[in-house]
């Protein structure tokens, strides 16, 4: 089989690799950088990485590189954040090239139940909502950081509008977005943004043929999608409310500033990755709850990472209701199927595995500098749920636990998209084996 013959999954890898390839040659140039000293190769890849896995870690402080670095790292996140959705769809639109079927099945993966999945129009709604949402959104940032007299106020909106709606978490803010943990306008915009980014394409497409008239009802997956979203970002502001209302929380007015603030923490780690609240000084319970809704992510087809909310719902129905004699489960007047149920277990299973691997790396690397092992695993999480947010530990990192780090964030990026693509064809045969029984539990 020729390299012209491998999988969707093998273009998809080599697509991002190049891309972060160029985006590393782009920072090394010196009308990009700003600092006494000239960029750290490794820094660079690292930077160029998590743009465009729109992972938001760095190992170097952005506001250092110049408005051309800045818009360099900000295109970056923008490639990166549509091309997990919108690399199969552009593939298939070459023009000469057929559709075959495992391409198809491929593209089918991102749009289900009816809804569109046409090469061509995919592409172009991935386009349209995109920069319609950003436009909105940056407008509306330009203007609260124009209020709160942000030099390059327009730019910085725009800049933040990208990082937001592709869930990057990356700010060329001097300090980043702490300062401005008492603008509540700026706060919600963000928010929005991170949310409309981490629901997926499949569920705004959705919303919008319902309140256009085109749909009655919002498809299975959209239902499941938005109520997990909401579920989970309002059961996070509460939990967090509850667990810093006397530390981190304590110094603010109850309304709007504690809430809003449990808010923001509860959005950004679900993929957002913008700081406003210390992560070091959260308590040790809510930097738990921080781990896991970074570990859970957002939805798929998505620009979100994580494992998925989708995922994990099949894996909790799994283990809650027992299947029927088909192996299937039925929930919300729905039948999940045998082979749904036993992809989203293959699916955690998989990535687990991957994050497994990443932490004893990083800990191999880093245990020995001291580093706590609770300090390392966050980071992994972090870096593998394309979040962001850190205790403080990315600048500190040795030139081995930078490779590691950048490892977790590419195979959280895009590995896990491609466990999910189709696998090549393969022949089968009608032999049948004899069972096989093992004891379990």
């Amino acid at each position: 089989m020729s390299i012209f013959q491998k999988s969707d999954a093998f273009y998809l890898l080599a697509f991002f690799l190049i891309i972060i390839a160029l985006g590393t040659l782009l920072l090394l140039l010196p009308a990009s950088w700003q600092g006494p000293a000239p960029l750290n190769p490794l820094d660079a890849v690292f930077t160029a990485a998590s743009a465009v896995c729109v992972a938001g870690l760095g190992v170097v402080d952005i506001t250092v590189f110049s408005p051309l670095g800045l818009t360099i790292i900000m295109l970056l996140i923008q490639i990166g954040g549509l091309g997990i959705i919108s690399f199969s769809s552009v593939l298939l639109t070459i023009p000469g090239n057929r559709l075959a079927i495992m391409q198809r099945n491929s593209i089918q993966s991102f749009y289900i139940d009816g809804v569109e999945y046409r090469p061509r129009r995919i592409v172009r709604n991935i386009i349209a909502f995109t920069a319609s949402i950003e436009a909105v959104g940056a407008l509306l940032l330009a203007l609260c950081f124009r209020q709160a007299g942000v030099q390059n106020w327009f730019f910085m909106g725009l800049f933040h509008a990208i990082s937001a709606f592709c869930n990057a978490g990356l700010s060329p803010l001097e300090g980043g977005l702490t300062a401005f943990a008492d603008q509540t306008p700026l706060l919600l915009v963000l928010m929005v943004l991170i949310v409309s980014g981490g629901l997926g394409f499949i569920v705004l497409q959705d919303i919008l043929e319902v309140w256009l008239g085109k749909k009655q009802h919002l498809s299975y997956h959209s239902r499941i999608v938005l109520v997990i979203s909401a579920s989970l970002i309002l059961g996070g502001t509460l939990l967090f409310f509850m667990l810093e209302r006397k530390q981190l929380l304590s110094g603010m007015d109850m309304v709007p500033g504690a809430w809003v603030q449990a808010l923001f923490q509860s959005v950004t780690t679900r993929s957002g990755g913008f700081e406003v609240l210390p992560q070091s000084r959260l308590s040790q319970s809510s930097k738990l709850l921080t781990g896991l809704l970074m570990l859970i992510g957002g939805a798929p087809g998505s620009i979100a990472g994580g494992l998925k909310i989708t995922t994990v719902f099949v894996v909790l129905a799994l283990m809650f209701r027992k299947p029927d004699e088909q192996g299937d489960i039925t929930l919300f007047r729905h039948r999940l199927t045998a082979e749904t149920l036993n992809k989203g277990v293959v699916y955690m299973l998989k990535a687990l595995v991957l994050l497994l691997l990443c932490i004893a790396a990083l800990t191999f690397f880093e245990g020995t500098r001291g580093k706590s092992l609770g300090a390392l695993v966050f980071e992994v999480v972090s870096a593998f749920g394309t979040v962001g947010l850190t205790l403080s530990l990315t600048p500190s990192l040795s030139a081995g636990g930078k490779l590691i780090i950048i490892v977790a964030m590419f195979a959280g990026r895009v590995g896990l998209v491609a466990l999910a693509f189709p696998a090549l064809g393969r022949r089968h045969y009608a032999i049948s084996y004899p069972e096989g029984s093992i004891l379990l539990g």
